[in-house]
């Protein structure tokens, strides 16, 4: 673990610790010390009062297109409020701009792995309360978010810490894993109605199940609203991004996704890609609508407030 100050910003960070490239939730729960290693960095943000002893924290998790001036926005927000942030770079610490249309270089198995990598740094940090450290994310970083909570994998990435929290944007809920267990804190996904790159009615269907199993879960579908809807730009279509409004795929309890043909697990990038091609199509929409994002930012707000700062 390295900390580097970042110059003329004395409440900016940047973190260094050692994380993997698990392609699948399947290589980290069978064989994780086998993986090849990976530097990853991120950068920790306090508020402007940061002489107030130890804050809670937000770690933001990017998509697939990489960090963007919204997601930005949000971290804002929640340091105005008096929380912490922490922005993972599992993308830049790879070398990687962008999965859109491929969806291998970086995956969430290896961005849940860096989220729990910076969760074991940050809780030691000294103005950082390791007890109220929340997790949020956007599309393949909202995947990350809500799986990084499934118990099977996190008992094998860090059985000692839990994220205190987990807000997740649009996240792709189409991966239903056969095994529903889940850690005690408290979920929410955000998503809109129209979402056709990672659809909502998987999203209905997963958090149902969720519930009555006892998982403390919630979700919000925003009408007439995209992909990233959140965004301030309008609407455009994405010709090269996969849309997976037709995948439906199972995650068997040993974390291999399994294509919805033959029952084959996608365990390396071919297999996947052969996946995908039996339901995935090409060209989803995403941009913003202004009125759900004003209600998202709004949400967010008091979601983190009440599981960070309401203790």
């Amino acid at each position: 673990m390295v900390l580097q100050p970042i110059s003329g910003e004395s409440s900016r960070e940047k973190i260094t610790f050692q994380s993997a490239n698990p392609f699948g939730f399947n290589d980290v729960m069978s064989a994780l010390d086998e993986q090849d290693e990976q530097e990853v960095f991120g950068y920790l943000t306090l508020p402007e009062n940061s002489n107030v002893g130890k804050f809670p924290l937000v770690v933001g998790v990017a998509g697939s297109l990489g960090w963007g001036a919204h997601h930005y926005e949000y971290l804002n927000m929640y340091r105005d409020i008096g929380i912490a942030t922490f922005e993972l770079n599992s993308f830049k610490a790879r070398g990687v701009m962008s999965t859109v249309g491929t969806q291998v270089e970086v995956t969430m198995a290896m961005m849940i792995l860096d989220a729990y990598r910076a969760l074991a740094v940050l809780s030691e940090h000294p103005k950082i309360d390791k007890n109220r450290i929340a997790i949020t994310g956007w599309s393949l970083g909202g995947g990350t978010t809500v799986f990084s909570g499934w118990l099977p994998l996190k008992n094998v990435i860090e059985p000692e810490l839990s994220f205190a929290a987990h807000l997740a944007f649009y996240p792709p809920c189409f991966i239903e894993p056969e095994f529903l267990g889940f850690t005690e804190a408290p979920f929410f996904i955000l998503i809109g109605e129209l979402d056709d790159w990672t659809p909502a009615q998987p999203c209905v269907e997963l958090v149902n199940k969720m519930q009555i199993l006892g998982t403390n879960i919630g979700l919000t579908v925003y009408e007439n609203s995209h992909h990233s809807f959140d965004r301030l730009t309008a609407p455009i279509v994405d010709e090269n991004a996969y849309s997976f409004t037709d995948c439906r795929l199972k995650m068997r309890k040993d974390g291999a996704v399994v294509m919805n043909f033959l029952n084959i697990p996608m365990t390396s990038p071919l297999l996947q890609k052969i996946g995908l091609a039996f339901c995935a199509e090409r060209g989803p929409t995403f941009g913003g609508n202004p009125v759900s994002r004003e209600k998202a930012f709004e949400f967010s707000k008091q979601f983190m407030t009440e599981h960070l700062l309401k203790q």
